[in-house]
């Protein structure tokens, strides 16, 4: 099977791309491949003849989507849609990566693959629209949707919530982190692992795909201060106090219903996660 991960170089690219080592994979990263370059794109992907293209690229950077809606939009959704195009060409399967952000959190509690989606935000929007295009155009699609992505990317360890605790510890700031915003932290190696096991069973439609349990942000970056011996001072905050410029839901936890329908082993704790990560990294106590 040749599997063409886009995106290789972020979080869940350089995952993706390890979890499918004993295929024919081929990672390209942004610098090698501009996913809103449809011509380019499209050349490349009918030149390489995947079985599968899993589109791990996007533009995450929540609040700056609102200031760039048009960034937004072009990188989370039309270049979906001309990925799906090209697939639907190549008789190849799209997976799309999404996002718990497409849900408003009113629900409280967790989200199934059947709940109805209400974005609050551009990155949300266009997130979801990324998805409409992959179902509506490629016949063959994987969506997963994830939540609160860890992992080390091509650029470094600084691009994920874990690496800013540690730094702003180790800086010795003061550190603020919102307490009425829960979700689930999930590790970029679990998430790519499940891709690829769906991939291979021949999944198709829509995944949650999240490590288990719930947590607010602080609690989080209390557990990772838990692990790590750290003691910085942090200070629980409201989303309202954060002035953000994008609105995120207060709850965006996933329900793992189509996993379980699938007959799929669940992912690990998000807490067994994070120690994992932290080992590695040789930060844990």
């Amino acid at each position: 099977m040749r599997v063409v991960v886009l995106g290789a170089g972020g979080q869940l690219g350089r995952e993706v791309t390890e979890a499918f080592r004993r295929d024919d994979v081929i990672g390209l990263s942004r610098l090698e491949l501009d996913i809103c370059d449809f011509g380019y794109a499209r050349r490349v992907l009918t030149d390489l003849r995947p079985d599968v293209v899993v589109n791990a690229a996007a533009f995450t950077r929540v609040d700056q989507c609102e200031v760039e809606p048009g960034r937004a939009f072009w990188v989370n959704a039309f270049a979906v849609r001309n990925l799906a195009a090209v697939c639907a060409e190549l008789s190849a399967a799209l997976v799309h990566v999404s996002t718990g952000y497409v849900f408003d959190g009113h629900k409280m509690t967790p989200y199934v693959e059947d709940d109805l989606p209400a974005p609050l935000s551009v990155y949300g929007v266009s997130k979801l629209a990324g998805e409409h295009f992959a179902r509506s155009l490629a016949p063959r699609h994987l969506i997963v949707r994830t939540s609160g992505l860890y992992g080390e990317s091509a650029s470094g360890r600084h691009a994920n919530f874990v690496e800013k605790m540690l730094r702003l510890a180790d800086a010795g700031h003061p550190i603020r982190a919102v307490a009425d915003q829960v979700l689930t932290p999930s590790s970029a190696t679990d998430v790519a692992a499940k891709i690829a096991e769906l991939v291979r069973r021949e999944c198709s439609g829509l995944y949650h795909v999240t490590n288990t349990g719930q947590c607010s942000w602080f609690e989080f970056a209390a557990e990772i201060f838990r692990l790590t011996g750290l003691t910085p001072e942090l200070v629980p905050v409201s989303s309202d106090e954060c002035d953000a410029r994008a609105r995120r839901p207060r709850y965006s936890v996933l329900a793992h219903k189509r996993l379980v329908e699938s007959g799929l082993d669940d992912l690990p704790p998000w807490q067994e996660a994070l120690a994992r990560y932290l080992r590695a990294r040789g930060n844990l106590t």
